[in-house]
């Protein structure tokens, strides 16, 4: 697998085992992410159909678990760049469905991975969590060599927000940027909406 496709690969991975349904109540950063992380491995570790590859069942997870609390539209302006801010509303609600959906069907394998993993928080920075971004350092151990996964995080009202991972010292943001500038150089906003959608349709294909 290439280096750019694993990055992405455990990054979203990282997405989905830090957002289950936060409670409405404040909550230290580093305390979020190890209460989320535990309540979603261990739903993954319970839910046999979920291991097999249910897609119905991850997508059920991932909506009531992860869409919620990651903030999805400043990962995609993030990673689109200067084109984002010059995007319709119609263009920017189109890409973010395509960006959604593709990170949903092309690593809905991760959650199947889940077996004996556990994550462990590093202490956080004095006075971090009084910022209103904060990253909180973790790593995921079990079978091999531990995983190193750092939280970038937005104050969200009471709780916290998720908008970027990093994974062994590769940010995802930066990832998707690379990825995403040929088709914006080619052909801007509406070019990449067009490979999203077709990049889904051939996972989809390939599963049926």
């Amino acid at each position: 697998m290439q280096r750019r496709s694993l990055i992405s690969t455990l990054g979203l991975t990282a997405l989905l085992l830090a957002a289950p349904a936060l409670r409405a109540q404040a909550v230290a950063p580093d305390a979020f992410v190890k209460q989320v992380s535990t309540e979603v491995i261990d739903a993954v570790k319970a839910d046999k159909a979920i291991q097999a590859g249910d897609v119905n069942r991850i997508r059920a997870l991932v909506d009531a678990k992860v869409m919620p609390y990651v903030n999805f539209q400043r990962m995609m302006a993030s990673s689109v760049g200067p084109q984002w801010r010059n995007a319709t509303p119609d263009q920017q609600k189109r890409l973010l469905v395509e960006f959604q959906t593709l990170l949903i069907n092309t690593y809905s394998g991760a959650l199947t991975q889940v077996k004996d993993q556990a994550v462990v928080v590093k202490p956080l920075r004095a006075g971090a969590a009084d910022s209103g971004e904060v990253v909180v350092r973790t790593e995921v151990r079990g079978q091999g060599e531990p995983i190193q996964l750092d939280y970038r995080l937005e104050k969200a009202g009471e709780g916290w927000k998720i908008y970027d991972v990093n994974v062994g010292g590769f940010w995802l943001v930066e990832a998707y940027k690379g990825q995403f500038a040929k088709d914006l150089n080619a052909g801007g906003i509406d070019a990449l909406i067009t490979t999203l959608a077709t990049k889904y349709k051939s996972l989809a294909s390939a599963k049926s």
